[in-house]
């Protein structure tokens, strides 16, 4: 008797878990095929399913991007399985097909259905949400279009072109760099430019988003904060550790997808409470003192009263009181300010120490529009010029993004049954079949090394290819993406590049490349933005006029 209900429970659960899921399996393979013939559909190039259960895939490219590789990842493992001319892949992981593409017509027809075909995944939003909540970056369908519409009024013109504000903190960065010139020496001692650029960032975007900038740069100039009763005032000290820690545990999370949660995660928790905290401390300051929020605070020379200045968070309080959208919106759009425009100058400061004609050549062209920098006279830099009348900075900045894109991946997931145009059959050019669910890549640094699209010195940082002529090259060019969900904050990241290094350029008249040895190849740190993994490490000459 008892043997016999032994059997029947294993008949029971072997019915339950292995036979009838395995039925919807062959069930739902089938569909995708009778689906696929009746839309005329054949499959993409298969890679071959590497590893254990496919696996090894994951384990590649996270050793790939622990060796500063891994955007050349996806371009190695295409080209040396599939082809060159192959520009579409299904790879088998396990029990799911992920899609990689680096063909800008399969990038063109789905960024440009994203909300009615394809969105972000809601594995990506739940990687990010533990750290910066529910916002513009992580929200989906109908929430995102609510982020959307809170957001974007605060990216008109007129209020992210406060030059003044962004002076400040340019002046703290000479102060940093100073230290590393000995008194009256023109020529600095060699030194990483690039943590000094993310300090620089986090305190312009810090005191955009809610009126107090952190001070990384220089923390005697932080403004004492008012105290909150009840609320422990925010620890600002640690604010970018804490988010550069966050952001390599979501790096992790994100390679796994649906298998992050085996990643034990309390020390990333600890990460997001901190950056909770911070951001929470202010929107209490904001909902007690209401439009008075910013009274108080020190002017730091500025000609702009506290009433006048702009505060993302003072701007979304006259929209909503919910204090967990308050606080998520801003943390969204710190991260995003923060991270790429540091890179972005990084990678150019990267290239223009490697290439000293670039650099006199840009270099020429600031001073003829701008004059040189003289500490007894204001900058006289303002925002149009800074916009309109630099077309070798403009150029310098779109090659820089396409050799060094900051945002090296993109992803959606297919909310329905859809169609990418082009990839299948033996010739790939048949439609291809994307069941729902499934997931695709989009290697923004693979559109980049395209040589269709860039020619045969595709490998080679020439600014030159933007100025002569006109340069449409479509989605083989998206370094701040494409469609409906278009980085709203892509013109801020170009004016504050711009504005730094025209400064800097002012400044210093010499870069010199300072990493040992000095033809060391490109690595890439990658952490949701790509940055150089070893650094920007290099010896800048002050300019005469400036010592």
């Amino acid at each position: 008797m008892f043997f016999t209900a032994v059997l029947t429970l294993i008949f029971i659960f072997v019915i339950l878990h292995i036979y009838f899921p395995w039925r919807a399996k062959q069930a739902e393979k089938e569909r995708i095929a009778s689906e696929a013939a009746r839309r005329g559909c054949l499959p993409a190039p298969t890679m071959s399913k590497n590893g254990f259960l496919g696996f090894g895939r994951l384990i590649e490219g996270l050793r790939a991007t622990r060796e500063g590789r891994g955007p050349h990842y996806v371009i190695e493992a295409i080209d040396s399985e599939m082809g060159k001319d192959v520009d579409t892949v299904l790879v088998p992981i396990f029990d799911y097909n992920l899609v990689v593409s680096r063909d800008p017509d399969v990038i063109r027809h789905v960024l440009s259905n994203t909300l009615t075909d394809w969105d972000i995944s809601e594995h990506r939003s739940e990687s990010w949400n533990p750290l910066v909540g529910h916002g513009i970056f992580t929200a989906r369908g109908e929430h995102w279009k609510h982020s959307r519409a809170l957001v974007r009024p605060q990216f008109a013109l007129d209020q992210i072109n406060d030059l003044f504000m962004f002076e400040r903190h340019v002046e703290q960065l000479f102060v940093a760099i100073d230290r590393h010139r000995d008194t009256g020496a023109r020529w600095t001692q060699s030194f990483d430019l690039q943590p000094y650029l993310y300090n620089l960032t986090l305190d312009i975007v810090t005191e955009m988003l809610f009126g107090y900038s952190v001070h990384s740069q220089n923390p005697s100039e932080r403004v004492e904060l008012p105290e909150i009763p009840g609320f422990k005032t925010p620890d600002r000290a640690n604010i970018g550790k804490h988010m550069d820690a966050g952001k390599a545990w979501i790096e992790t999370r994100g390679a796994l997808w649906k298998y992050r949660w085996l990643l034990p995660c309390g020390e990333f928790y600890k990460h997001c409470t901190a950056i909770h905290e911070y951001a929470q401390w202010f929107v209490q300051l904001r909902l007690l003192r209401g439009d008075k929020y910013l009274d108080g605070l020190q002017q730091h020379d500025s000609d702009t009263s506290n009433s006048e200045r702009y505060c993302l968070l003072n701007e979304l309080a006259k929209l909503t009181q919910d204090p967990t959208e308050l606080r998520s919106q801003p943390l969204n759009v710190l991260t995003a300010g923060r991270d790429t425009t540091a890179a972005l100058i990084g990678w150019m400061f990267y290239f223009l120490a490697r290439h000293p004609r670039i650099f006199r050549k840009l270099r020429r062209e600031v001073l003829n529009v701008f004059g040189p920098f003289l500490p007894s006279c204001p900058t006289g830099i303002s925002f149009r010029p800074l916009r309109d009348n630099m077309p070798y900075m403009t150029a310098v900045i779109n090659e820089t993004l396409r050799v060094a894109p900051v945002v090296p991946l993109n992803e959606r997931v297919a909310l329905r049954d859809t169609v990418l145009p082009t990839g299948g059959g033996p010739n790939r050019d048949h439609p291809v079949f994307v069941p729902k669910g499934t997931q695709i890549l989009i290697p923004t640094y693979a559109l980049g090394m395209r040589p269709q699209s860039w020619g045969p010195d595709y490998a080679r940082f020439r600014p030159e290819r933007w100025t002569n002529g006109p340069r449409d090259v479509g989605f083989a060019y998206i370094p701040f993406g494409g469609g409906s969900r278009q980085c709203l904050g892509q013109q801020l990241t170009r004016i504050k590049a711009a504005y730094v290094t025209v400064r800097l350029l002012q400044r210093f008249d010499r870069v010199l490349n300072a990493e040992e040895p000095r033809n060391a190849p490109m690595k890439f740190h990658h952490t949701i933005e790509n940055r150089s993994e070893s650094g920007v490490q290099v010896r800048l000459r002050a300019a005469p006029w400036s010592i």
